[in-house]
């Protein structure tokens, strides 16, 4: 089914480099697509010797306990985040969500929620690319509307560590309880983690007794 999407929206040709293909990504750009496999932080999905807590994640737990990411924000993976989060290439959602899939160890969870945007926000772009990558990851536990984001801030991009937790402090709130309930956050990319941390909170008040991260690209610390 993803095969036969890429050849109708891209023509049999590679999103990359143009060249032929039989899904989004001919096999030479696929083989670039920069895979995460050294060991990582369980919790934060930053390198971490022997796969081990990381010390700012001993230091200052956050409030999700786990992060699978597949990607590492570079190219070419950078480039088709971009064009699905900005130029509206919707098409490339079931290839992110794959190779996201293909990370997961586990999806013994209750719920799927993708990070929601601003109405503001929302409004301006038309669609939440967290949505449009979690549609493929599990739609009997997808939950689009459970959670929402109540205001505005400006983007975090170009803001340090604290500036971004700042700007996200208390921006969510839970719709309904989640007592009991496993529940994992799926987003485009994971930064500094401050925006996961942030509904993971609002989860964890509305009663959720774990909260894991899926996310496509994780960047390297900042």
């Amino acid at each position: 089914m993803h095969a036969k999407l890429a050849r109708l929206v891209f023509g049999g040709a590679c999103f990359i480099c143009r060249g032929a293909a039989r899904g989004t990504l001919c096999e030479s750009c696929d083989a670039d697509l920069p895979r995460l496999v050294d060991p990582s932080c369980p919790r934060c999905a930053l390198e971490s010797p022997s796969g081990a807590l990381c010390g700012r994640c001993l230091a200052q737990p956050p409030h999700y306990d786990a992060t699978f990411a597949a990607l590492a924000y570079a190219f070419p993976a950078d480039a088709l985040v971009h064009a699905l989060k900005f130029r509206g290439e919707l098409a490339l959602a079931p290839l992110l969500g794959k190779l996201l899939l293909e990370k997961i160890s586990s999806r013994d969870v209750d719920r799927v929620i993708p990070v929601p945007l601003s109405s503001q926000r929302l409004r301006e772009r038309g669609y939440n690319q967290a949505v449009e990558i979690a549609r493929h990851l599990g739609a009997a536990k997808l939950e689009i509307d459970a959670c929402v984001r109540e205001r505005d801030a400006p983007p975090q991009a170009g803001l340090g560590r604290e500036a971004r937790r700042r700007n996200v402090r208390g921006a969510f709130r839970c719709k309904r309880s989640f007592a009991g309930e496993r529940v994992a956050l799926v987003d485009d990319v994971m930064t500094t983690g401050a925006t996961l941390d942030a509904l993971a909170t609002a989860l964890k008040n509305a009663g959720a007794v774990s909260v894991t991260n899926w996310v496509v690209c994780r960047t390297a610390d900042v």
